[in-house]
């Protein structure tokens, strides 16, 4: 048998069965990478292991990476989020859905400042799912809206997962953060359409409309919105405007939300604290998955497999969008039973040299990445938005996916416009770039 068709079967058997089994996915990623260069190479595999790690664990990219973190974790001890609330409220009330609508904007704005799906989930799910169940609002349709609003943290820049997609495609991150724009509004408006064509086809579910609100009454509740829309104003605009790299852009962003947190009361020294640790406990697994994962890198190059595989799809002749269809469908799989960060850190060193060949732009794909990997956020086993809705809700993990089941089919629509319509992605940076 082929030497490297042996290496892969090696490979792949021996990452499921360590996946499987509960280990650590870092650990899991070191492992493999050192059985393969142990059994298929003559590389000296201690010294290889140990410059690896060390070269991938002190890259400059990376260090916006827990200050993202960070901020987002102290906006999620703030008051800001029950802000935002009364401050969208009164604007969506006379739409088809109606406060329904706050989840998916609300998520918009948390994504804009936290860049993480988890956080922007949790945040608002916390503050809206009590207010929303208050009003009798559909509860299915409530968990729904969050669950595919949730994942707009990946999507609307700055994002943590576009921060490591770059960092391993070698893809600047200011270009993958403007890139993600222009998607990131277009998912919320489809969002919000879907609810509001269900809300139109139940209005037996839905609740009695609140009084309107006089339009000076709108503007003067709207002043709650002016904290956040101040932060994410510093924090995108000062790369977007070249002003700032995302590194000094997050820090401007971590001391803007310190300042809004102690404001508005509530944040004291245990938040901060909690915030802090959080933030490096969730920065330390981010960063020992990359390092571990690099290894694994090393080895599958020594071994040629990126270079055979790309060879194998080149031969099959496959178009872009056959290959896109295969990946897409690989890639969804996995994300049943790993997060993001670990998909791809895990793929990029077979994915990314097969996109090459096929001459399909990587600042593209990494969109394209991002997008299955939102919907792979609210797929089960492993969807880390349906177990935070699970907590917040206290419905079992069936209800919960039930109801974000519309919201993925809304997320494979917005892939299909971006692949058929690659403008929608490259279309403002070339832009700002021109």
């Amino acid at each position: 048998m082929d030497p490297i068709v042996v290496s892969s079967l090696v490979l792949a058997g021996l990452l499921l069965f360590l996946l499987a089994s509960g280990v650590w996915v870092a650990l899991a990623l070191l492992t493999v990478g050192m059985v393969m260069m142990g059994l298929f190479t003559t590389a000296p595999m201690g010294s290889l292991v140990a410059s690896t790690l060390w070269d991938s664990s002190w890259g400059w990219a990376l260090t916006s990476l827990p200050l993202f973190i960070w901020m987002g974790e102290i906006l999620f001890r703030s008051k800001l989020s029950s802000d935002m609330f009364q401050g969208l409220a009164p604007w969506v009330s006379r739409l088809p859905g109606r406060l329904l609508h706050v989840n998916v904007l609300g998520c918009g704005i948390m994504a804009a400042v936290a860049g993480s799906s988890a956080v922007t989930c949790a945040t608002i799910g916390r503050m809206s799912v009590p207010e929303l169940e208050r009003r009798k609002y559909p509860l299915n349709m409530t968990i729904g809206t969050l669950a595919g609003s949730g994942t707009l943290g990946l999507l609307i820049p700055p994002s943590i997962i576009m921060i490591v997609y770059g960092v391993t495609a070698e893809v600047s991150i200011s270009r993958l953060f403007v890139a993600g724009v222009v998607p990131g509004l277009l998912l919320m408006a489809l969002f919000m359409g879907y609810t509001a064509i269900w809300s139109l086809l139940n209005p037996d579910k839905m609740p009695p409309a609140d009084p309107p609100i006089p339009f000076r009454e709108m503007i003067y509740r709207s002043r709650r919105l002016i904290p956040v829309a101040l932060l994410i104003g510093s924090v995108i605009g000062s790369i977007y405007g070249g002003i700032a790299t995302p590194t000094e852009a997050a820090t401007i962003g971590v001391v803007g939300a310190l300042v809004l947190a102690v404001i508005g009361g509530g944040f004291g020294r245990e938040s901060f604290m909690e915030s802090l640790m959080a933030a490096v406990r969730t920065s330390c697994m981010i960063s020992f998955i990359i390092a571990c994962a690099a290894c694994l890198t090393i080895a599958v190059a020594f071994v040629d497999i990126p270079r055979s595989l790309a060879g194998w799809v080149a031969a099959m002749r496959l178009s872009p969008y056959a290959l896109l269809a295969v990946l897409a469908v690989f890639m969804l799989i996995l994300g049943c039973f790993l997060e993001g960060i670990s998909i791809i850190v895990l793929t990029s060193s077979v994915m990314l040299p097969m996109v090459q060949a096929a001459g399909i732009d990587l600042l593209w794909f990494g969109i394209f990445v991002v997008v299955l990997i939102e919907a792979a956020q609210i797929t089960p086993p492993v969807g880390f938005n349906l177990f935070v809705l699970q907590s917040i809700t206290g419905k079992d993990i069936l209800a919960v996916t039930k109801a974000a089941i519309p919201y993925f089919f809304v997320l494979m629509l917005l892939l299909v416009l971006i692949t058929v319509f690659p403008q929608i992605v490259t279309g403002l940076p070339k832009m700002m770039s021109g």
